[in-house]
């Protein structure tokens, strides 16, 4: 048996696992050496070739998709606003130019922050009737631009400690996961739209100034 727990786990570095390489290495291995029921010989030989012309095929996808994503990257590299979108923590040259394809770059396509968080679906939808309010969340949205609004905001949240600490207060404060993430995006999609307007990148103590900070004190600094 040449495939050892240790050349698992480095093929899951490989492909880009980066938690409980180990753990996965060793359920991986097991599974592998059980007793599995058998097909004729010939049949395996065939069943052998037929995923051999199947990586193969996955193996071209996965260049070409590559090939696309760096291509893209450089293009969006060459945009004006590629250093304010990229100074937020969770852009970077993929999701970055996946957020500038949905939203644009004309500066006057949407009246306020409120227009565009209501675009990407991150603004709560409120109604009322009678003495009875509901708050849901919006349906009607650019899914795409949701999408990459949900990844910035989980990458935030993992690697950023300010956006980390306001998503744990959304949770401790009763938000499922989903909403949590989604209340992060809102806030960081209007403070995108803020430095898009003036031409500022992001600024951590401004973004997420410290609940002890007073506004005076805030003001002058």
């Amino acid at each position: 048996m040449k495939l050892s727990k240790a050349r698992i786990a480095a093929a899951l570095r490989r492909a880009g696992r980066s938690r409980n390489i180990d753990q996965t290495a060793a359920e991986i291995k097991e599974q592998l050496r059980k007793q599995q029921l058998h097909q004729p010989s010939l049949v395996e030989e065939a069943f052998g070739c037929q995923v051999l012309a199947l990586l193969a095929t996955l193996n071209a996808a996965c260049i070409g998709a590559d090939e696309l994503g760096e291509a893209a990257a450089e293009a969006f590299r060459q945009h004006p606003d590629y250093g304010i979108i990229t100074s937020f923590p969770g852009l970077a040259d993929s999701t970055g130019a996946r957020l500038l394809a949905e939203i644009g770059d004309d500066r006057s396509r949407f009246a306020d922050a409120r227009a565009l968080k209501a675009y990407a679906g991150s603004a709560p939808v409120t109604r009322a009737s009678g003495r009875s309010i509901s708050i849901t969340y919006r349906r009607i949205k650019n899914d795409r631009l949701a999408a990459v609004g949900w990844l910035w905001a989980f990458i935030a949240a993992t690697h950023c400690e300010p956006a980390k600490a306001h998503y744990r207060r959304r949770r401790d404060h009763g938000d499922r996961h989903s909403t949590a993430l989604r209340h992060l995006f809102n806030r960081m999609l209007g403070q995108l739209y803020h430095c898009l307007q003036t031409g500022q990148t992001y600024d951590e103590t401004k973004a997420f100034p410290s609940p002890s900070t007073t506004p005076a004190e805030s003001t002058a600094a």
